[in-house]
């Protein structure tokens, strides 16, 4: 199986348009466009009945005091955890690609709605739930696609990882408010294939090329 996207290539950087932050000169950093990727899939098993998406950063820091804090930086030593910024499940088998902007054309203030989206399928909600939990005008439930935001005073470049996983069921046994951990769990036994695709990203203008 493979995946493949025309908005960025593996191992390269994300554009901006498809991130929740760009740089801002004045203010570190201002929101961005917030566009889903383009992304599509090949070579899938013939008996696959549904797909699952997971798009998740495994740089994100452990420890929050540092984060965004002027005169600091968050050490590349600290230890790393996992953020999803896209859960979506139930994807038809007969679906073999994502438009750009699809599932996602904006940031949207205290999240975009769910669990059921287009193309019949249902949308987790991504770590920016827990993120924006004590903000005043942020918090609430974020479902679909939000796109990176990484600390800007952060040593390391970020890492995206966009997995599609071919599954031989139509329905994940998850309802609620469902996230990522909880589909990691619930496509267990259930994957015949899966693919990968890895974008990059930093808001530190120390690390840009």
């Amino acid at each position: 199986m493979k995946l493949t996207s025309t908005s960025f290539a593996d191992g390269q950087k994300i554009p901006g348009e498809f991130s929740f932050c760009i740089p801002d000169p004045a203010h570190h950093v201002c929101l961005g466009k917030n566009l889903n990727p383009q992304l599509a899939w090949s070579d899938v098993p013939a008996d696959t009945k549904s797909f699952a998406l997971l798009c998740h950063d495994p740089d994100v820091p452990s420890q929050g005091d540092d984060v965004n804090q002027d005169g600091r930086t968050v050490p590349a030593s600290l230890p790393r955890v996992d953020f999803f910024h896209w859960v979506l499940i139930d994807l038809p088998a007969s679906v073999n690609a994502i438009n750009e902007g699809e599932f996602s054309h904006e940031v949207t203030p205290r999240g975009k709605p769910g669990p059921q989206t287009s193309r019949g399928s249902r949308q987790g909600i991504n770590n920016y739930t827990n993120w924006f939990a004590g903000d005043h005008d942020m918090s609430g439930d974020y479902y679909g696609y939000d796109g990176p935001c990484p600390p800007w005073n952060d040593e390391i470049v970020h890492r995206y990882v966009f997995t599609v996983y071919a599954l031989d069921i139509e329905t994940l046994p998850v309802e609620g408010k469902f996230g990522g951990p909880e589909v990691r769990a619930a496509i267990q036994g259930h994957v015949l294939a899966e693919a990968s695709l890895t974008g990059t990203y930093t808001l530190n203008s120390a690390l840009q090329d």
